[in-house]
């Protein structure tokens, strides 16, 4: 008869028996495992964010330093990693590889290739979580970053150094305009990340063969982490590509990042944390939520002259719900970033691209980078266009209205078409001076409004073309004297009366005017 109590005791010894392989490292053992999450005893010394190793080649990341334990979440292995396992701390705290190479490839949060191109041979790092720049180290933000959209660089401009939050609702084209800022950065001497996070495969591949056609790749890097990916590796990924950028603002270099998006990277943070029992608190977020973002994006910033004068440009990306912007995470970035670009469903819907609502949107320090011809000439815009949308919405009512009231009306429809812009046609600031100045003239009431966006492409071909020499004439950082802008419209005159004369003679060719 077999004698249970002899086998267990025997099992008992052998267990205590166990002892872990010679390492000089500290060591502990895996105590509970599940969901990507696994809890170790007896590893001490540990440090947060601290890379562990685990037999069999597996990695994971100490989130939760306890008093007896140590709770981490694992890159991989999931089904391999389990109860009894030892586990190795490194003594390194998760890092980002950095250098010039990095340029046009496409890597994971932790610096591996992912383009199946030539191995990276760089082996310098940098910390993925890095103080941002003391206040004294900063300088001011007086240098424009331009987007070549029309309607944010007139009205919600950004300058180098700034964090310009895009928000709105899905398919709104938020990630459209980060896209369209980086290419428009292609002779501006920017580098320029991007940051995927959470996002399908398909779409990265669309983005990241758009940046290849248009020759954008050259001065971009991709840091990348799917849909597909373990949460913890979306969790680093924004702050794995402000390591990265900051390697090249400590070298004086002006750098754009694009955070696409910080709602995904808050959903991953939620899910580690809940697996990890820590408390949960509104929309069910962890209570440093908020220092999640934060510290993140206060890492981007003008620095002073002394320390080499480089810069980070942060664009973070926002989803809302049904257009609810005062939704927890919304209002957590709103209150972190220096403005926001608000994206609108209704205008989008509508035909209004970019879907950039004027009311909503602010910039809290770009107005200072603006150009000065830019900012001289649009300095009445966004007032006239909220007048329109007063005179619009009373409109509606059906009450009669004067030639005067009608006249307004059709020249802030007209300003409207005029700020439509399709994606991939980025304007130089030259081409906006030129649309600014004749869209707030007496003639634009010679253009029939269905034909403004085809009359501001053709009038630009035309100066290009027959006018060349007046773009020379224009300092962009200077403001436009009377008697440029009487040659502006006298050009613009020239190409009304040219258009008009060809829809006469040969309507079909009327759509290229």
């Amino acid at each position: 008869m077999v004698n249970v109590k002899e086998i267990g005791k025997d099992l008992i010894k052998k267990i205590n028996d166990v002892r872990p392989p010679a390492d000089d490292r500290a060591c502990g053992k895996i105590i509970s495992s599940g969901d990507g999450i696994i809890h170790i005893s007896g590893l001490h010394g540990v440090k947060y964010n601290e890379l562990l190793e685990i037999r069999g080649g597996y990695r994971a990341l100490a989130l939760n330093l306890e008093h007896d334990s140590v709770g981490a979440v694992l890159f991989s292995g999931e089904d391999k990693v389990g109860c009894g396992d030892f586990v190795y701390s490194t003594g390194e705290t998760a890092h980002m590889r950095v250098g010039e190479e990095l340029l046009g490839r496409i890597v994971d949060p932790l610096g591996q290739p992912l383009d199946g191109l030539a191995e990276l041979t760089s082996t310098e790092t940098r910390p993925v979580e890095f103080p941002a720049p003391a206040i004294m180290d900063r300088g001011k933000v007086n240098t424009p970053l331009q987007t070549g959209i029309l309607a944010i660089d007139s009205m919600i401009p950004i300058g180098r150094g700034q964090r310009e939050l895009i928000i709105g609702d899905r398919q709104t084209g938020k990630t459209a305009i980060a896209v369209d800022t980086i290419l428009n950065q292609k002779d501006e001497n920017v580098i320029c990340i991007y940051v995927s996070i959470g996002q399908k495969a398909s779409s990265l591949a669309k983005i990241v063969n758009t940046l290849r056609t248009a020759g954008a790749l050259e001065y971009t890097s991709i840091v990348c982490s799917t849909a597909d990916d373990p949460v913890p590796m979306q969790y680093l990924a924004p702050y794995s590509g402000c390591a990265l950028a900051e390697y090249f603002m400590y070298r004086g270099k002006d750098v754009l990042i694009v955070y696409d998006d910080l709602s995904k990277h808050a959903v991953a943070y939620r899910t580690m944390s809940l697996l990890l029992n820590r408390p949960a608190g509104r929309e069910a977020y962890p209570g440093d939520v908020f220092y999640l973002h934060s510290r993140l994006l206060e890492r981007a910033a003008k620095l002073s002259e002394e320390k080499g004068g480089g810069s980070i440009t942060a664009i973070p990306i926002v989803e809302t719900l049904a257009g609810d912007i005062s939704a927890y995470i919304p209002t957590n970035v709103i209150s972190i970033t220096d403005g926001q670009i608000y994206l609108e469903s209704e205008l989008f819907n509508s035909g209004v691209r970019p879907a950039v609502n004027v009311g909503l949107s602010v910039s809290r320090v770009g107005g200072s980078a603006q150009r000065a011809s830019i900012r001289n000439i649009s300095g009445q815009l966004r007032v006239n266009l909220a007048q329109y949308r007063e005179l619009a919405i009373f409109m509606q009512f059906g009450s009669d209205l004067d030639a005067e009231t009608q006249k307004m009306l059709s020249r802030g429809a007209k300003m409207t078409d005029t700020l439509k812009q399709r994606q991939y046609l980025n304007y130089s600031v030259r081409d906006m001076l030129v649309l600014l100045t004749v869209s707030q003239s007496d003639l634009v009431d010679k253009i029939p409004e269905k034909k403004i966006v085809a009359f501001n492409e053709g009038l630009l071909d035309y100066i290009r073309a027959n006018h060349a020499s007046l773009y020379g004439e224009i300092d962009i950082d200077k403001k436009l004297s009377e008697e440029l802008k009487n040659k502006i419209l006298s050009v613009a005159e020239e190409y009304i009366n040219c258009s008009v004369g060809i829809e006469q003679s040969a309507p079909a060719a009327a759509s290229g005017a």
